[in-house]
């Protein structure tokens, strides 16, 4: 609630009256401010705000009725770089970039300034038979860019529709060519893809498809080249020679019918930060050519430099037929997404208008002229400053402090890819024997952080670190030092 318990009905029967005109011919209106504010505002901003919040708001990926008890909701009033500030004042260093968007800082200038000054000149327009400069530059400086032999873009609002967009493609593609037999897709086992009906279709995380089930496409699942599968002595390079070996006879039964592979390229990130050798990739898009289906490179959480590079389909040397982009694009300060494919692709949908073979597909935002501009902010950012070759030297700072936890008896699977770090709490780590879900170790771990001024989300018991690009090694120290004893407190 909004009011104290204090805040009875003598209070605002005051405040009216320290609002009426008269009154304030009395007083000055400083004076009247003030005494309002004092006199209608609870203690604690953030207690009054989230209590406002939690009358009307429903949260995302949240059981609600947790906030009554368990779970703070924490209303944020400002950013400042790698920081959060709540209402009350209390800063929270971002580890995890907000769910993995925030790539320069929060209230970033440069990306502030282009926003204001292109809201100033043109906020909208449609993007059916109109275009404007900032779109058609970022289309341009995107397939500049970008893995060669891409050349065009598709610009839509946030990941899963980027997702959507690129199942979509590839399916009308094939339809367009006469190949109507191809209706499926193969995904990977512990794949996430989003959470829009086909998004989730590709996915393969119980807890997001159990209940939508009836509603969703049915893929074709491959094994994960997730290197902790190894066998004993087995490296990150020989899973994926295993795993590809077990991609090679699906596609010898179910070529005729695909579409597309669809993979995160190095890291499966919801799925617990699973992790594989880019030379599964190389494998890949080897097969895909072989057994002519297409290759969709899902990065838009490890797009932008996460991995060490822009894109971590670099890493293998390999240009897939979709790439889906999000999250970092922006910098973390809009929604926006892009998919850029081909152009054989796109000329399988050029036609005569009678033929109706057209792409199918339209957002009301999509080429947004203000998330432009942020995007080429974003780019410029990484044209013009040394940003992977300081990702690096960070990556190089985490791994250094995160090795001593490879000795910590309840951490497991210790593994990192760029700015992306990950591992798992376990009640044993020799034996990798996992904690009873209902134990809630994760939980423990998360809200031990935010007492101590750290936004560290895990996912279930897999605690991760994916900061920002303008944190520093003090703060990576301290972020570690924060999750070494959130790690001590969740498994004591």
């Amino acid at each position: 609630m909004f009011a104290s318990a204090s805040w009875s009905q003598s209070g605002y029967n005051a405040v009216h009256w320290l609002r009426n005109e008269e009154t304030k011919s009395r007083l000055s209106a400083l004076a009247v401010a003030a005494i309002i504010a004092s006199m209608s505002e609870p203690k604690s901003c953030n207690a009054a705000l989230a209590a406002r919040d939690l009358r009307v708001n429903w949260h995302p990926c949240t059981q609600m009725r947790e906030h009554d008890a368990r779970l703070p909701m924490i209303p944020i009033r400002h950013g400042e770089g790698a920081w959060l500030i709540d209402a009350d004042g209390r800063r929270y260093l971002d580890c995890i970039s907000s769910w993995w968007s925030n790539l320069f800082g929060h209230a970033n200038p440069r990306i502030a300034a282009a926003i204001a000054e292109q809201a100033a000149k043109l906020n909208h327009v449609m993007f059916a038979g109109f275009t404007h400069e900032p779109a058609i530059r970022l289309a341009e400086e995107l397939l500049r860019i970008a893995p060669p032999g891409l050349a065009r873009a598709f610009f839509a609002g946030d990941g899963a529709s980027a997702v959507e967009i690129a199942l979509k493609m590839s399916f009308h593609y094939w339809h367009n060519v006469g190949r109507c037999e191809r209706t499926r897709f193969i995904s990977l086992m512990n794949a996430y893809h989003g959470e829009t009906l086909g998004a989730l279709s590709v996915s393969d995380l119980p807890l997001y498809r159990a209940v939508y089930a009836p509603l969703l496409l049915q893929p074709i699942i491959a094994p994960s080249p997730d290197w902790l599968d190894c066998e004993p002595n087995e490296s990150a390079e020989e899973v994926a020679i295993r795993r590809l070996q077990d991609l090679r006879e699906i596609l010898e039964r179910h070529a005729h019918e695909t579409c597309a592979v669809i993979v995160e390229p190095l890291v499966q990130c919801s799925g617990g930060m699973r992790m594989h050798s880019p030379g599964y990739l190389t494998g890949l898009r080897k097969l895909c050519d072989e057994y002519e289906v297409h290759l969709i490179a899902d990065e838009i959480a490890v797009g932008f430099g996460r991995t060490g590079t822009m894109f971590a389909c670099e890493q293998a040397n390999v240009t897939p037929d979709f790439l889906c982009l999000s999250k970092g694009l922006t910098g973390g300060a809009l929604a926006m997404s892009a998919v850029l494919t081909t152009d054989r692709v796109y000329e399988a949908f050029l036609g005569d208008y009678a033929a109706n073979n057209a792409f199918l597909h339209s957002h009301t935002f999509s080429g947004n002229p203000i998330a432009c501009a942020a995007a080429l902010a974003t780019l410029a950012i990484f044209r013009e400053e040394p940003v992977l070759e300081n990702n690096r030297l960070l990556a190089a700072r985490l791994a250094e402090r995160i090795a001593p936890l490879c000795d910590h008896p309840h951490v497991s699977g210790i593994r990192q890819t760029g700015l992306i770090a990950a591992m798992d709490l376990v009640a044993d780590r020799k034996t990798r024997t996992p904690y009873p879900p209902a134990q809630r170790r994760g939980l423990r771990f998360y809200l031990h952080g935010l007492q101590k001024g750290m936004l560290l989300r895990p996912l279930g018991d897999t605690i991760y670190f994916i900061p920002p690009y303008c944190i520093t090694t003090d703060e990576i120290d301290r972020m570690v030092d924060t999750a070494t004893e959130g790690i001590s407190a969740a498994t004591g």
